[in-house]
């Protein structure tokens, strides 16, 4: 008697460890693990397509997670999809030339938006050169170099790359460059 109710104990143990398990690994999967992105800057990107990116999804740089999508709208003015990101405060050294573009990453295929960081110019370098490009004289600058900040926009994007208008691109050249041959002969 004293063995069975051992036994039951110890399977009990377990199934509550395989459940604790269970639950750490949806927590990972579906992204609610890290909610601690409220320490950071929120940046923003225009997008011609958006397609497959979501609300959670992450923002990389060099293969490192740096921040979390938090919010993908539709810009009426401008037909583009406004992407918003958070940005740990860690990084707050992003050149403001930097680019973003959206990935495809594993087999389940989930988007993320890879940020590329840009030269990093002189703020004063670029106003002197926007001088003489207008044929004025440069004016004093003290500055250094533009990085991202909170409210900042990344003017350089690509948009994401959907297989179905791939294909179809791929096909229309294919059955015009077809017809084309056959009209010659």
């Amino acid at each position: 008697m004293m063995s069975t109710r051992t036994t039951e104990i110890w399977v009990g143990v377990f199934v509550a460890a395989g459940l604790a398990a269970l639950f750490m690994l949806a927590m990972k999967v579906s992204n609610l693990s890290a909610l601690n992105e409220e320490d950071g800057f929120t940046i923003e990107a225009r997008f011609e397509d958006a397609s497959g990116l979501k609300v959670r999804s992450p923002v990389t740089m060099a293969g490192v997670r740096i921040g979390r999508v938090v919010a993908i709208e539709f810009d009426k003015q401008s037909l583009q999809a406004v992407v918003r990101m958070r940005i740990d405060r860690r990084y707050d050294t992003l050149p403001a030339d930097s680019s973003a573009s959206i990935y495809t990453a594993g087999l389940l295929g989930e988007k993320y938006v890879g940020l590329e960081p840009g030269a990093g110019a002189d703020e004063c370098e670029e106003a002197a050169l926007e001088a003489e490009l207008e044929g004025r004289a440069p004016e004093p600058c003290e500055g250094g170099t533009r990085v991202l900040r909170d409210g900042s926009r990344i003017k350089i994007t690509q948009g994401s790359l959907v297989l179905e208008k791939l294909i179809a691109r791929f096909v229309s050249q294919f059955l015009e460059g077809g017809g084309k041959k056959e009209a010659a002969q």
